[in-house]
């Protein structure tokens, strides 16, 4: 570790009357008791984790709400992707009624991806809308799924096609929280900060090659990567809050990624970032035969996410895949699919990533064959 004392930023998301802030600090847990009490004075809290956070932060957090006078109750799910069902969604919803939480009191999801995207569901649709607060615990948490208001949980047909749009009320990154997490979860959510470079700012990707060995050891430019990343977001939520556009950018490796994700079983043998990474390797190569990218940007992009640990080829996926028709058919149930025709996000280069429509089932089927 650094011996840097870690940065601080706010984040602000200006959505009107819906708008809300960004706290990067490294001890945003421990004084998560006081903001909360300021921001909704007389609220009761409902926790929702998962048994591994459960057992590092939630500790600290109860400690931060104690010290503030501040009542809870805690909603305590089983650690993983297969947590995010309609079995857990009901368990969470049923837990919130039991503690008697009212409309107007506030669910915290402490955790993940998976808590935050289940916790913000379960928000969106008990009593008709309570209000949440994303306190995320992993860097892919903290750069992307607690920010813009996505919610959901997965379906047999396919990842994320049950949800809402429903935007958190605060959201709290405490970067002392990102110390425990395994080498592999940290490089998982690390793709989803390379993601927005490889968006629309090439810089940016340039900056996190230059400074990759900071980041990972926790130094400031952890911190600065957060920010950005958080800044590149709310500004993509801030123009397209319903995905209707632009925001489909952000899903740049997604449709890949998600179709292995499924093909996997959402299962410890691909997680999440690790799915992207692949998915956006895959997402430039793809440009590249197309003619769109020069081939040489592949080659970059894959060098820096082996880098940091990350897969980028189908044969760094551990066991079988099955056949081309089985993730065709993934793909099909993307949600950017549009009247059966297929919407990718294509590149024209590193930072010049573009929407796609219609396009050629067939030739994603002959490149996924390749590919293998």
């Amino acid at each position: 570790m650094s011996l840097q004392a870690p940065a601080r930023h706010t984040v602000h998301v200006p959505l009107g009357d819906r708008a809300y802030d960004i706290i990067i600090a490294p001890d945003a847990i421990d004084s998560a008791g006081e903001r909360l009490a300021s921001l909704f004075p007389g609220a009761r809290y409902g926790i929702v984790t998962d048994e591994n956070v459960a057992r590092a932060q939630l500790p600290r957090l109860l400690a931060a709400l104690d010290g503030a006078g501040l009542s809870h109750t805690e909603i305590i799910l089983p650690a993983g992707e297969a947590t995010k069902s309609w079995a857990h969604l009901q368990t969470t919803v049923d837990a919130i009624l039991a503690a008697r939480l009212e409309r107007n009191d506030i669910l915290i999801a402490l955790g993940g991806g998976v808590i935050g995207d289940l916790a913000g569901f379960a928000a969106a649709i008990t009593r008709r809308g309570m209000d949440f607060v994303q306190i995320p615990t992993s860097l892919l948490a903290q750069v992307d799924s607690s920010v813009g208001g996505k919610t959901g949980i997965n379906s047999q047909y396919g990842k994320n096609l049950v949800g809402a749009f429903h935007q958190p009320r605060l959201v709290l990154a405490d970067q002392q929280a990102l110390d425990t997490l395994p080498p592999r979860q940290f490089a998982a959510g690390y793709a989803e900060v390379v993601k927005y470079g490889l968006i629309d700012d090439e810089e940016f990707f340039f900056w996190l090659e230059a400074n990759f060995s900071d980041i990972e050891s926790g130094g400031p430019a952890r911190a600065e990567a957060i920010a950005k990343a958080c800044v590149a977001k709310a500004r993509v939520v801030v123009e397209d809050e319903k995905e209707t556009g632009r925001r489909a950018l952000l899903n740049l490796g997604h449709t890949f990624g998600h179709a292995l994700e499924k093909a996997t079983g959402y299962s410890d043998r691909l997680l999440h970032g690790e799915g992207v990474a692949v998915g956006m390797v895959l997402a430039h190569r793809f440009s590249a035969r197309l003619g769109l990218a020069p081939s040489q940007d592949s080659g970059r992009i894959e060098a820096h996410l082996k880098t940091a640990g990350l897969p980028t080829i189908l044969a760094d996926i551990p066991g079988d895949l099955p056949p081309t028709d089985v993730l065709m058919d993934a793909i099909a149930q993307d949600k950017k699919v549009s009247r059966g025709a297929l919407t990718f996000i294509l590149t024209r280069g590193i930072g010049k990533a573009f929407i796609e429509k219609n396009v050629n089932a067939a030739d994603v089927t002959q490149f996924l064959e390749d590919m293998r």
